[in-house]
């Protein structure tokens, strides 16, 4: 088994792109990373490039695939944006969703609200669930999933990198065992929140590659988005 990836990152109707996102194989194992930034004066795009950028050193150095090990790679990701932060970065944070796999099993971690979906015979059968006040909303039985993308406190995130606490990523906790047709594909909210679930399967069984898939998907978003749209990113990934 291998992967074929595909990335988008558009600045939407911003005057800064603050999320960031790459991959880097190796021999044995792969890692795709993606993160939205927060903070003034530019800090969200230097916290979510220095968060992915650490992540794929690391990455690079080791070639790990576990749990503990995404739990080390978070950790010096935080520590990374904590030692640089200063006057002018002070505030810089970011959400962070983190795959690796070995060619036959995955493992991933995230924080914030940038997503990943896994999706298996053609259709989604895991998503992330969002460290946001509306997620917490749909916990409590308050609002129905569908109705975090519209939510004015959409934006109210509970957990991200960079802040002084403990770095607290959710962990999907055992290892997946994929097999050939699986997918991927991780997000910021600037992407999923104009593409609903049942969209990303139509579009995914319609597609001839991963890059196509993105291209139908980033379609809705620019019929569907205002002229000062977040920005958007994604990374699809199929396991061929």
């Amino acid at each position: 088994m291998h992967f074929l990836t595909e990335l988008i990152s558009n600045a939407g109707g911003r005057a800064n792109n603050e999320d960031y996102c790459g991959y880097k194989e190796s021999t044995n194992s792969i890692c795709w990373c993606l993160a939205d930034g927060l903070g003034g004066h530019k800090g969200g795009e230097v916290a979510s490039k220095l968060a992915v950028d650490t992540i794929l050193q690391s990455f690079e150095d080791r070639c790990d695939v576990s749990v503990e090990f995404l739990k080390e790679l978070f950790n010096l990701a935080q520590n990374k944006l904590l030692a640089t932060q200063d006057e002018v970065f002070f505030s810089m944070c970011t959400t962070l969703v983190v795959l690796l796999s070995d060619y036959n099993e995955a493992v991933w971690a995230y924080i914030g609200d940038s997503r990943l979906y896994y999706f298996s015979n053609d259709q989604i059968v895991y998503q992330t669930k969002d460290h946001s006040v509306p997620q917490s909303l749909v916990d409590s039985g308050e609002i129905t999933n569908e109705q975090i993308r519209n939510h004015p406190d959409r934006n109210r995130l509970l957990r991200v990198l960079g802040r002084e606490n403990d770095v607290k990523p959710s962990f999907y906790n055992e290892k997946v065992t994929l097999k050939i047709g699986d997918a991927f594909l991780l997000c910021s909210d600037g992407f999923w929140e104009y593409i609903n679930e049942i969209e990303m399967v139509v579009d995914l069984v319609k597609s001839a590659s991963p890059k196509d898939w993105l291209e139908h998907m980033q379609d809705r978003i620019l019929s569907r988005a205002a002229s000062d749209n977040d920005n958007y990113s994604a990374i699809a990934v199929w396991a061929v």
